[in-house]
């Protein structure tokens, strides 16, 4: 069996790549005639994405919430989580076996990236700490793999929010993958006052 049989070619790699994958949003909601802020995905380019760059992102998606809700009732081993952008990617519930096999295959070779992924989180968009990606972009070039990413956490008991801006930097070979560097800037904190 050879490579082009083991990993399935999605679309060319060899072509360098700059896309935006993720941003906010103002949606109207039907049912609760309301206009919320909401993540859109660029659902299309994660449809035939190539599997590195479905792995770098995936990777970034599992430490981050994106719209993650409960598919039916939440089960006791918190294993139907459906998260937005996993769900755009393919991998299945966060934390599923779909979700880290295909990780812990591409990552094999990296055993930070493997241990970080052994405390893969289940924290639904209502959780009283939570962090939620603003905006993501993947640049592609060579043998590199760059995402950028805003996002911001709030923690609703102590009234505090925070935000961060975040580069990751990919490593990748035709079937492996590692995380090389990250950049990250200065968090800003935020204190609110809690309504009672």
């Amino acid at each position: 069996m050879n490579a082009k049989e083991i990993i399935p070619k999605k679309a060319d790699l060899a072509a360098d790549t700059a896309v935006k994958i993720l941003w906010r949003g103002n949606k109207y909601d039907t049912a609760l005639k309301d206009t919320f802020n909401s993540i859109f995905i660029n659902e299309d380019y994660c449809r035939t994405m190539p599997d590195p760059q479905r792995a770098a992102l995936g990777y970034v998606a599992t430490f981050i919430g994106n719209e993650c809700w409960w598919d039916g009732a939440a089960k006791e081993d918190r294993s139907n989580l459906k998260c937005k952008l996993l769900s755009a990617l393919n991998l299945g519930y966060q934390c599923s076996d779909q979700h880290l096999g295909f990780l812990r295959r591409w990552f094999r070779s990296d055993t930070t990236s493997l241990e970080e992924l052994a405390n893969c989180p289940t924290t639904p968009y209502t959780a009283t700490v939570q962090e939620t990606f603003d905006e993501i972009s993947l640049t592609t070039k060579d043998n590199m793999i760059t995402i950028w990413f805003r996002a911001n956490g709030v923690n609703m008991r102590e009234g505090t929010s925070w935000s961060w801006i975040e580069t990751d930097h990919f490593q990748f070979d035709h079937d492996k993958i590692k995380l090389v560097k990250t950049e990250k800037s200065e968090v800003q904190q935020q204190h609110y006052e809690n309504e009672e």
